[in-house]
């Protein structure tokens, strides 16, 4: 797992919150954990600490992330304007950590052929491993992701890339995975409200089709699991952000307007327990 990005300056300055954010259960591992930032030195310290802290099984530098509030203080896809100061960002870090360092791009910043020689910076700097999501900076989420693309850069180096961008179902594994070449796939909104997808990918690459489809018991008994877990971590309120949760574990569910209504509602975890028992009371799957 590849987790949310933190700030390489926030973690030298010792911010309580952006360390919080790299702590992580045993049980996640292996875990990769990207940072952000412009500096080389600040990046390498920020990964040493990070590292001797909470010892991730990787480092994960963010050269792809197109949002304004990064890319103005030349971080995240910035950096691909400058392929010198991200291949010392990247001595930098290899000089003092132990764990393999990786870097997520995109395409370009404005053209989609940008990361063919860009790549290539990155792997004579010392990275171990590339994602390339199949956009631009310019076109933030927007069009579609250029696969084909993503295979041309997967050719110009020896290191192991992953594909990203698109994939949505556990079906378009295989597909991207024969188009592109890469040496694995990178999920994002995919897993969203699916946390089986990675096993249903699995049975797709083995088998050609979906081996173990989830019941709408099953689907329902896990969004509440992933409730408890969420409050767990985050207190009572926690609910509140959670509603985002339940929306996407009921996305593209059939006859499910009213429990999503309701749903979207709760103020506690034992009113959407309650809730999501008399729903399941009352459906014949």
């Amino acid at each position: 797992m590849f987790r949310e990005m933190v700030s390489a300056e926030a973690v030298v300055r010792g911010n309580e919150k952006t360390l919080g954010m790299t702590a992580f259960d045993e049980r996640e591992r292996p875990l990769i954990q990207q940072i952000f930032g412009a500096e080389p030195h600040t990046m390498a310290e920020a990964a040493r600490i990070i590292e001797e802290k909470y010892h991730p099984d990787g480092i994960d530098i963010n050269m792809g992330c197109p949002v304004y509030k990064i890319v103005h203080n030349f971080n995240g896809a910035c950096l691909m304007k400058d392929h010198v100061r991200a291949a010392a960002i990247i001595r930098a870090m290899k000089a003092v950590i132990t764990v393999p360092l990786s870097v997520k791009i995109r395409l370009g910043w404005s053209r989609s052929d940008e990361a063919l020689t860009f790549i290539q910076h990155l792997e004579a700097a010392g990275a171990d491993l590339v994602t390339v999501h199949g956009r631009t900076k310019e076109q933030g989420y927007s069009g579609k992701s250029d696969w084909e693309m993503i295979g041309r850069v997967v050719k110009q180096v020896q290191i192991p890339v992953l594909a990203n961008g698109d994939v949505h179902q556990p079906e378009q594994v295989p597909q991207i995975l024969d188009v592109t070449g890469a040496a694995g796939v990178l999920i994002a909104r995919g897993a969203l409200g699916n946390p089986w997808f990675f096993q249903h990918a699995e049975e797709v690459l083995a088998t050609g089709s979906i081996q173990t489809p989830v019941s709408l018991h099953e689907r329902l008994t896990t969004m509440l699991q992933h409730a408890q877990l969420h409050i767990e971590h985050y207190g009572e309120r926690g609910i509140v952000t959670f509603r985002k949760h339940i929306s996407w574990y009921l996305k593209g569910l059939v006859n499910i307007k009213p429990f999503r209504e309701q749903a979207m509602k709760v103020q506690s975890l034992d009113e959407l327990v309650a809730l999501t028992a008399h729903f399941l009371t009352t459906v014949v799957e």
